[in-house]
């Protein structure tokens, strides 16, 4: 039996990614307390298979009852489910974006004295522990309900003949790294279109533009580097048993290098047979 403990800060999805793993089979139960996890494990083990992939919530919102986490996770991996912790995660500015889009109140409101910021710091200390233990992180800082959704069924969809997906992205270094990649690989040593007058509008989805950044040798030969090392790497991977791989590619603004080479990676991949999906995380910022 597939036993998925869900969990992350308040704010950060947690209810879009159990609505997810609902789409895909998985038996979900939202806000469940830690010291009632034994017993409903044992209540999937005697289903005879009617359940035999379970997903539950369990966060700060269970009060001082979370504090009891630890016990219960021990006497799952003793009593036969094979257990994984999901844990999601957002900037600190986005989850106080969100409450305040939602005028929820944090589960440590009162705690704090209706400091959302004191709360949220509060809950990262909590759980700390579990974020170290967990199987799996998503850091939603930047992705929508769609794309929470896809990286959760990428995550945990039953697909034993190809069971890693490989996600590629670009963004800007001047907005931020990049939190959720295993690679990041940086092409600003390139020639930037930024300066060219009648390319500085364009972006790396448009020929105009890749067609600058290819039509020098180093960035072709980086490429072929690139390529030779993520075909080094996937198998290395899949071997460990990993079965999410974020590639990000960054170059200054996220617009120009880093779109063009998330594209031809994307490509790349997709001709091998490689799961694999692109996205573009700061190719929209500053654009009129």
């Amino acid at each position: 039996m597939k036993f998925l403990i869900v969990t992350g800060l308040s704010g950060s999805g947690k209810s879009g990614a159990v609505n997810a793993l609902e789409d895909i089979g998985y038996y979900c139960i939202d806000n469940i307390p830690p010291q009632l996890i034994p017993k409903f494990a044992d209540i999937c083990l005697q289903s005879n298979g009617q359940m035999d992939k379970v997903a539950i919530v369990t966060d700060i919102r269970g009060g001082d009852m979370f504090y009891q986490l630890d016990g219960g996770l021990e006497y799952l991996r003793h009593s036969g489910p094979d257990v994984k912790i999901l844990f999601l995660d957002a900037s600190d500015d986005v989850l106080i974006k969100r409450y305040k889009e939602t005028r929820r109140r944090h589960p440590l409101d009162e705690q704090c004295h209706g400091s959302l910021l004191s709360a949220i710091t509060k809950e990262r200390a909590v759980l700390s522990s579990i974020r170290e233990a967990a199987d799996y992180y998503i850091d939603t800082t930047d992705m929508s309900m769609a794309q929470l959704r896809d990286t959760v069924t990428d995550l945990f969809m039953d697909n034993p003949d190809d069971r890693m997906a490989v996600k590629v992205m670009s963004f800007g270094f001047k907005y931020g790294m990049c939190r959720e990649a295993d690679l990041v690989l940086d092409v600003r040593c390139l020639p930037n279109p930024y300066y060219i007058p009648e390319l500085k509008k364009h972006t790396g989805l448009e020929s105009c533009v890749r067609d600058y950044v290819m039509s020098f040798e180093q960035s072709r030969e980086l490429e072929k580097k690139l390529f030779d090392l993520v075909d080094f790497l996937l198998p290395l991977y899949r071997q460990e048993g990993k079965t999410s791989l974020v590639i990000a590619f960054g170059c200054t603004g996220g617009k120009h290098r880093s779109v063009t080479f998330a594209e031809n990676m994307h490509t790349y991949l997709e001709e091998k047979g490689v799961r694999t999906r692109v996205t573009h995380r700061d190719i929209e910022v500053g654009k009129l």
